[in-house]
This record gives C-alpha cells, structure tokens and sequence, in this order.
C-alpha cells in the first residue's frame, strides 16, 4: 500500500481494536455491561474492517490485464465501501438492538469496577491509534485544509476510514464509560443501555458518511480544481497548442489519474511534429500533477477564420503575445 493508503494507521488501528476488543469481551462477561458488548462488537467490527483495507490495498496493487486494462486501483475504494456496510449491519445495528433488548429486560452490572477501567484504558490506546491516523494523514493533507475538507475530497480512502473510526471509538468509548458510571452511581441499568442506543446511533451515522463519500469514488471522480488548473497549465505552457478544445479527468485508483483532452494545433504542422509535441506536452503535466500516469490526447487541426468561438468552461486558449 502507498504512503497515501496510511498502512501505518490502518495497522496501528487493527492491534489496538484487537486487543481493545478482547478486554471488552473480558470485562462484559464480569460485568454484564450492554454498553461493554457493544463497544466489544464495535471493536471486533473495526478490527474487521482494518484487515479489509489492507486486503483491499493488496488487491489494488495487481498489474492491469485484458480484463481489466487499467488496473485494480479501484479496490480500494470497493472494500472501503464493505467497510462502511459492515460498521453499519455489525457495529451499529448490533448495538441499537443490544440497548432496546436491555431497555425492555434490564439487568443490574456486576464488578463494575472492571467495565470502567477497561474503557478508561481503552480510551487512551484508541488516543495512540487516532494520534498515528492523523500524523499520517498530515503528510498528504494540503496545507490550511479542514478535517472536514480532508475526509471528504481525499482520494485514497483508508486515512478517511480510519480517522472517522478512531473518532466514532472515542465517543462511543465516552458514551459507554457514561452509562456505565451513571448505572453505578445510580443503580438504575437504564442509563447503561441509553448508553449502548448512543453507541449504536453513533455508528450508523458515521457509517452513512462513510458510505456516501465512498460511492461518490466507486461512481468515479475527476480532478480535484486545483489540479485540473495545474494541467491546463501544463498544457497551455509552451508554443505547442492553441488551444484545450475539451478535457476530461477520472481517477483510475487514488494514486491514479486518467487525463483526457482534445488539443487544437495548427494545421500546418506535420505529423510527426505533432507527435513530438504531444509526448513534450505528457512530460510537461505528469511533473505538474504526478498522480496524471494515464494520457490521452487527441490533437485537432485550428484554423481561426473557422473557428472563432469564445473561450468557455471547456475551452482554454493559450496566451500569445
């Protein structure tokens, strides 16, 4: 996996949920906890989910074949979405079932001492993992980006993933040590599966976001603005072409960008000139934007008493002196 799928993160998350996972069971087995059962369930979910992004981050990296010409970057972005379908039917479902089923048949917690100090634990090896994702993700996030921008316009889905996990755990982790301190404070169950319905609710969301940023990818996504100006840029740098008649972008995987574009050149330039110059033109976009590996370009013949049409959102026109 690239330095943009976040390997580190992604593994730091599956040992922590592992081991996180296995205390909770622990602990609710003690205590009867609804709230330490779902966060186990959560925990056994991420962990889950952190294998499928590395196995889905190795299925991308397969060479492209007959089948599939341009590669299998999109993986990726296939098993983030399993991820987002699983957090949701295993993690969230699972938990609001297990907070209705305590609401209706409430059961009083035993050695709550244990429940606490397992979350308490627990919140500060989640604080590690999520301290990783967002180092991690700091090394691709553009300066003066938000979060919020981050997670949504990054291409490589698994910092994404991992990063919405992390918080999603803190705060079902804060949600279960509530209900569970308010339970023993109390001794009224209610407040622990109130706690486990939260946990529960917390997930679904996060998994409904998840899923929507994901199919927005799997749908398939051109360049980012920014990116998009610096090939026309690229393009438009230099005496080859007139003018970008149209363009078309597509990301092929996350580190993958397919650029496609019809260039006007002057109809008095032979074939092999133009040829020349479409391959100095490739050199020129792949240094401005490293991610374009795919390029296509299709020249056309310019003749200005012909075509007089104004510059629009798909058309550019070099500047000459």
């Amino acid at each position: 996996m690239s330095a943009s799928g976040g390997g580190k993160a992604i593994l730091a998350a599956f040992l922590a949920n592992l081991g996180i996972a296995i205390a909770k069971f622990v602990a609710y087995f003690v205590s009867g906890s609804a709230s330490m059962l779902a966060e186990a369930i959560h925990s056994v979910a991420d962990s889950g989910n952190q294998l499928l992004l590395m196995f889905g981050g190795r299925q991308a990296r397969r060479q492209a074949d007959a089948e599939h010409p341009f590669g299998y970057g999109r993986e990726r972005y296939v098993y983030a979405f399993v991820v987002s379908i699983i957090l949701f039917s295993v993690g969230g479902v699972f938990s609001i079932y297990e907070g209705v089923e305590k609401i209706t048949d409430p059961h009083e917690l035993t050695n709550a001492w244990l429940p606490i100090t397992v979350l308490l634990i627990a919140m500060v090896l989640e604080s590690f993992s999520l301290r990783t994702a967002v180092k991690e993700s700091n090394r691709v996030r553009t300066e003066g980006q938000s979060w919020i921008a981050f997670v949504r316009r990054a291409k490589a889905p698994e910092l994404p993933v991992v990063l919405l996990e992390d918080v999603a755990a803190l705060t079902g982790l804060f949600f279960a040590l509530l209900g569970v301190g308010l339970t023993v404070i109390t001794d009224n169950p209610l407040f622990d599966a109130i706690g486990t319905l939260m946990i529960g609710t917390l997930l679904v969301l996060v998994a409904i976001l998840l899923g929507i940023e994901t199919k927005s990818l799997l749908v398939g996504e051109g360049a980012t603005v920014a990116d998009r100006d610096r090939i026309v840029a690229a393009v438009l740098d230099g005496p080859e072409v007139y003018k970008i008649i149209h363009i078309k972008t597509l990301y092929l995987g996350p580190d993958e960008l397919l650029v496609a574009a019809k260039l006007a050149f002057a109809a008095d330039k032979s074939l092999g000139d133009v040829a020349y110059e479409i391959n100095t033109i490739e050199e020129r976009v792949r240094e401005a934007v490293p991610t374009a590996r795919v390029i296509y370009f299709e020249p056309d013949i310019y003749r200005p008493s012909l075509d007089p049409a104004p510059p629009t959102e798909e058309f550019f026109i070099r500047s000459v002196d």
